[in-house]
C-alpha cells in the first residue's frame, strides 16, 4: 500500500522539483508584471479635466494600486511556499502530510505543489 511508504522516491522528488521550478519561474514573471504595473506611475492626462473627474480617476488609481499590492503580496507568499517545497525536497520530507504523517497523493502535489497537508488533514481543520 502507498500509505506505508515513508517518503517519495528520489525519481518522484526530481519530478516534483522540475514542476516546482517551472511554477516558480512563472510566478516570478507574474510578480514582475504586477510590480511593474504597480510602480508604473504614468500620468493619464487628467490635469486638464474637471476636478470632479480628476478625483474619480485618483480614487480608481488608488484602488488599483491597493489591489496590485494585495496581488503582489499573495504572489510573494506563493513563491516563498514553492521555495520552501524545494527545501523539503532536498530534505526528502516533501509530500509527507505534516499532520497525519502519510504521503500526500501525487495528483494533489502536482496540482498544488506547495501543499503540506493531505485532504484528510485539511478536512480535519474544518
Amino acid at each position: 500500500m502507498s500509505d506505508e511508504r515513508v517518503r517519495y522516491s528520489d525519481a518522484d522528488l526530481q519530478e516534483f522539483k522540475a514542476v516546482i521550478k517551472e511554477k516558480i519561474a512563472k510566478a516570478e514573471k507574474d510578480l514582475a508584471l504586477i510590480n511593474e504595473s504597480f510602480i508604473n506611475d504614468q500620468n493619464n492626462g487628467t490635469d486638464d479635466t474637471s476636478p470632479t473627474f480628476k478625483a474619480f480617476e485618483e480614487g480608481a488609481e488608488t484602488l488599483s494600486k491597493e489591489q496590485n499590492a494585495i496581488l503582489a503580496g499573495r504572489q510573494e507568499k506563493f513563491i516563498r511556499d514553492l521555495k520552501n517545497a524545494l527545501i523539503r525536497i532536498e530534505n526528502k520530507t516533501y509530500g509527507v502530510c505534516r499532520v497525519t504523517g502519510k504521503l500526500i497523493p501525487k495528483e494533489r502535489l502536482l496540482a498544488v505543489p506547495h501543499a503540506t497537508l493531505s485532504i484528510e488533514a485539511k478536512n480535519m481543520q474544518k
